[in-house]
């Protein structure tokens, strides 16, 4: 080694330390046997594996899935077989006119695609009324089911508040 190359050795950090090696393979009378795990720094802290404080910093915060940035929950997966639970819905009554059927209008607000402004949109549901106790003007709860009939597959839960009356 010339005089050039045990400066640039001197001046590398750590070059004068040795790595850490892995258990050589053990004989034993059953024939040849593995040591312990084959990466010799599993169980070592990143101050003893030699790791820059600016590497175990960046994995530290790698991201996650979009739902645990976001700061939720991330989505289930259903086996087959399994129910899943059922959508529910408020909104109000907008036509009692059918024998127990009501038609529920539910609101809700979207963002426009290119204005970025709020707006206001409606959807409009056929839910079963068993025993037609909702008229125009209530707020319902409307629980998702099988389908009644080709338009019906909502079924009024619960009445929240009844039309007040002037």
């Amino acid at each position: 080694m010339t005089q050039d190359e045990q400066e640039r050795a001197d001046t590398l950090p750590g070059a004068d330390e040795e790595e850490p090696r892995a258990p050589a393979r053990q004989e034993t009378a059953e024939g040849p046997t593995a040591g312990p795990p084959t990466d010799p720094l599993v169980g070592l802290s990143d101050d003893q594996r030699g790791l820059p404080q600016a590497v175990v910093a960046a994995t530290d915060t790698l991201p996650g899935t979009p739902a645990e940035e976001a700061g939720r929950q991330p989505k289930r997966e259903w086996r087959p077989g399994e129910q899943q639970p059922r959508q529910m819905k408020v909104g109000r009554v907008v036509s009692d006119k059918m024998d127990k059927t009501v038609i529920v209008a539910v609101e809700y607000t979207r963002q426009h695609p290119v204005y970025k402004k709020a707006m206001k949109r409606t959807s409009k549901f056929a839910a079963h009324d068993e025993r037609n106790q909702c008229h125009i003007g209530d707020v319902v709860r409307i629980e998702e089911t099988r389908p009644l009939s080709k338009t019906k597959r909502w079924v009024v839960r619960e009445i929240l508040q009844r039309q007040v009356v002037v």
